[in-house]
This record gives C-alpha cells, structure tokens and sequence, in this order.
C-alpha cells in the first residue's frame, strides 16, 4: 500500500474536550456544501426536514448520530421511521429527531431517503412505497442488493453507501456508488455527507461486496483482533481491563499513524521491529500461523457471502 492518505479528524479528538470553535464547521446540512445548486437550496429551506431514514438501526443511527456530532446538520433536519420502540424512544430522546408514523411520511418530507431496512427488505419497501419515490434521490445501505435491482423496482434515482458504525463518532469509512439515473450533484451530496463523518470514496457497484467486506465488516475483524492481543496481555499477567485499554489505544494509535503518514504498512513495521527483538519474536509467531492470510480470506468469505445474498435477492 503506497500513496497519501486523506486526513481525517485525528483520532483523539473528542467534542467535549473542545471549545465550540475547535468542532467541525456548521455545514447547514447539504445547502451550505452545495452553494451552486438553487434548486436544491430552496427546495429543502421550505422544508421541515431534509434527510429522511426508513430504518433507524443500529447502522443508520450511527450515521445519525456522526451528521448530528459534525454539525452537519440540526435535529430538526432529520426524520425517520422505525418499527422498533425501544430505538425510536432512545434516538428521540438523545438525539432529539422526528420520526415519521409511516414511510410514506418520510418520502414526503425527505430530499434524500436514506434505506436502512435489512437487505431482504429493501425492494419490497421500494415497491410499497412506487411513485411516492418519483424525483426523489434514494440512498441504500443494504449489503446485497444491487442499484439496478433497485431501479427495476422505483422511479427514484438510486445510490448505494456502504458505511460502518464508527460513524457515530466521526470515524466511517465509507464507500458510495451510483446509477443509470443519479446525477453528478447528488453524487457530490453523498460524497460530501459522508466526507463530513470520515472518509469517503466512490467505486462502481460491482466493487460494493468487497467494500462491504473490508469497510462494512472489518470494524468486527479489527475487534476481534483487538480482543486476542488483550488476551495475550492477561496470560502475561496484566488486569483485564488494563490489557483490553492498552491493546485497543495501540490499535488507535497504530490507525492514526498510518493514516496521517505517507509510509506503507511494511515501513511501519520496520519501524518498530528490531532484528532479534521482541517485536520480531512475535511477528515471527502470526507469520507460522498464517495470520495474514486468515484476514485476507475473512474479507474474500464476507465478500462471496456478499455475493450470494445478491443472487438470493433477485
């Protein structure tokens, strides 16, 4: 891996530590990054809300709570539908959005409709809600379920974002796609939404189920990682809670380095070992067990499981 990366918040950074100057600029929600679009502008200033979520899980809350924590928008710019009582009381409670009695409540009042069903929800829900979509920019999270499958169903203009959970603190690392219908401003929308709570890419939407894999899924691989180096802590002799600290700041740490350097993976571990080291002692260890190739073929297994949801749902 070779090539700057972009630069993001650093890592230790937290709201509460800061004074308000220090926190992310108040975007206005989309209006205020997309200044040349007068059309969109005054569209969603007659409007009470400018986002709209059908689904507000666990991963479509993450990215709620990342926009609301970025001050790209204000509460009051978000609905959303949820079947789910428990979630809809939490969100309203902390975060202070609307919610919706119906989908169909949520396409009204939305620019943009973010999809936040399980996978094998989202064309029924397509269906179900038909011409209400006419004009409307759709944006689905769903794993899966590929944009023209989606467009065969609604006459919305139709995008894919796959995202993770470290959204909700500003940290996603997200991949968007569009199709035969969306335009190059919605496209620049997503991008700067999503730039706005990490970082954020565009690929085609054949390239989604690896995205899903390594982005999507990785946030689990990098815990479970997480967890056995603190294991390896305690069989040494150290508290649990102190092992599972340190093992999950190095990780941070480690992140934040690469992501503001220009050195590759392998620089980095140069960096640190020592020919006869302690270092090279145990890297010497995950090399005999195969640990790299295990991780590699955890993103090809999520990637093909990606795949066959996607003929499942045809």
């Amino acid at each position: 891996m070779s090539g700057k990366f972009p630069r993001t918040q650093p890592a230790a950074w937290r709201p509460e530590l800061c004074d308000a100057s220090e926190k992310a600029p108040n975007f206005c929600g989309i209006n205020e990054l997309v200044r040349d679009s007068a059309s969109f502008q005054n569209s969603t200033q007659v409007k009470k809300h400018s986002l709209g979520f059908i689904g507000a899980g666990k991963l479509a809350g993450s990215v709620i709570r990342g926009l609301l924590l970025k001050n790209f928008c204000e509460p009051g710019a978000i609905v959303a539908s949820e079947p789910n009582t428990e979630t809809r009381t939490r969100l309203q409670n902390e975060l202070g959005i609307s919610f919706a009695t119906a989908n169909t409540e949520v396409v009204e009042k939305a620019e943009i409709v973010f999809l936040g069903v399980k996978p094998q929800m989202v064309l029924p829900v397509l269906r179900e809600l038909g011409g209400a979509f006419a004009d409307k920019l759709a944006v689905s999270f769903a794993a899966g379920i590929r944009i023209a499958q989606m467009e065969a169903v609604t006459p919305a203009r139709i995008m894919r974002v796959l995202t993770n959970t470290p959204s909700a603190i500003g940290h996603a690392a997200s991949a968007f796609a569009g199709g035969s219908r969306t335009t190059d401003q919605d496209r620049e929308k997503i991008r700067a939404m999503f730039s706005a709570i990490g970082l954020a890419v565009q690929v085609d939407d054949e390239q989604m189920d690896a995205v899903t894999a390594l982005a999507g899924s990785g946030p689990a691989f990098v815990y479970a990682m997480i967890e056995a180096l603190a294991r390896g802590g305690v069989k040494m002799g150290l508290t649990k809670q102190s092992a599972l600290r340190l093992a999950a700041q190095t990780a941070l740490g480690a992140s934040d380095l690469m992501i503001t350097s220009e050195k590759s993976p392998d620089d980095l571990i140069k960096m640190v070992v020592t020919p006869g080291g302690t270092t090279a002692a145990g890297l010497r260890v995950l090399d005999e067990r195969g640990i790299a190739d295990a991780i590699a073929d955890a993103v090809k297994a999520a990637t093909e499981r990606g795949q066959e949801m996607a003929r499942e749902n045809k």
